[in-house]
């Protein structure tokens, strides 16, 4: 692994990788991996000649400055992470990866862009009303990495579903050849989604967090003989009042911010189950527990 910290020492080590006919992958992150990340970056070794990892915290798509401040950024322990893994697979996979971290400066060197995105419906639903401005300043981002490192391929995880929809969204408007590869998402061992927010939370939040995941498996077992709404509704109410049926310590509580079933492709609410059997559909959270903002589906 080498890393690399400016726009043109990236730009320069991709460009003699295109000439020489080789692909390459992208695995843009913001840093405080965990295993997660790597297993995208083990896929991308896997299926590219070079790979580049960004490890970026992007100010532009926070629209809490006290989330941005709070976010963990673990950038020693990362690129340790990071040289394991090419220890442990270096025998079946590239060796060739740039590990790519910009300071703000260097991303935006004329200051903070005010270039806008817009993405229709796709935007307009869960994520996007609640947080304006998050999947424009997405964007922004990642089509800067886009145009750095000149990928073949760019690799995102699947629990964050609605900002897949949002890159497939922006590759169409830009006209790019990239392609988009999501890829499942890796769970610890009691179900909870890995995800750099974990850390903050407090030993029993820890305890309480796999409910989460629990409660969306029984609901895409009710699926099979209940509407689409009031699959909803229970898992709603059921994690609202899971302190209260729990018993659960220091005041500890689910706060459900929303609980959407939507087509797999449009991202738009159905009623009902047929309307999504082109497609499928897939069960969308946010769910607050400790002062962290948790997301995670399911798929029906």
């Amino acid at each position: 692994m080498k890393q690399i910290q400016t726009a043109a020492e990236l730009t320069s080590a991709v460009s003699a990788a295109r000439e020489s006919g080789k692909e390459i992958g992208l695995v843009p992150t913001m840093g405080a991996l965990h295993e997660g990340h790597l297993s995208l970056i083990e896929r991308a070794m896997q299926e590219n000649d070079l790979v580049v990892v960004s490890l970026f915290v992007n100010p532009i798509q926070f629209n809490n400055k006290e989330d941005l401040e709070k976010y963990p950024r673990t950038i020693e322990a990362d690129l340790e992470l990071i040289k394991n893994l090419e220890l442990r697979i270096k025998n079946s996979c590239t060796d060739n990866l740039l590990a790519f971290t910009p300071t703000v400066a260097e991303m935006y060197p004329d200051g903070m862009p005010t270039e806008v995105y817009r993405f229709g419906p796709v935007e307009e639903v869960m994520e996007g009303p609640r947080r304006p401005g998050h999947f424009s300043g997405v964007a922004v981002v990642v089509r800067r990495l886009f145009d750095l490192s000149q990928p073949t391929r760019a690799y995102f995880g699947e629990k964050d579903y609605q900002q897949i929809a949002v890159i497939r969204a922006l590759l169409t408007q830009i006209k790019y050849p990239i392609e988009l590869v999501p890829c499942p998402i890796v769970r610890a061992d009691d179900g909870l989604a890995l995800s750099s927010r974990n850390m903050r939370l407090s030993s029993a939040a820890r305890q309480m967090a796999p409910a989460i995941n629990a409660t969306l498996e029984q609901a895409a077992e009710m699926a099979e003989y209940e509407d689409v709404d009031d699959v909803k509704e229970w898992v709603l109410d059921t994690l609202a009042s899971w302190h209260e049926v729990n018993n659960c310590p220091d005041g500890l509580k689910f706060e459900p911010e929303y609980f959407e079933i939507v087509d797999a492709i449009t991202l738009q609410p159905i009623a009902g189950w047929d309307e999504a059997a082109a497609n499928g559909a897939v069960g969308c959270i946010a769910v607050w527990l400790d002062g962290v903002r948790l997301i995670d589906i399911v798929k029906f």
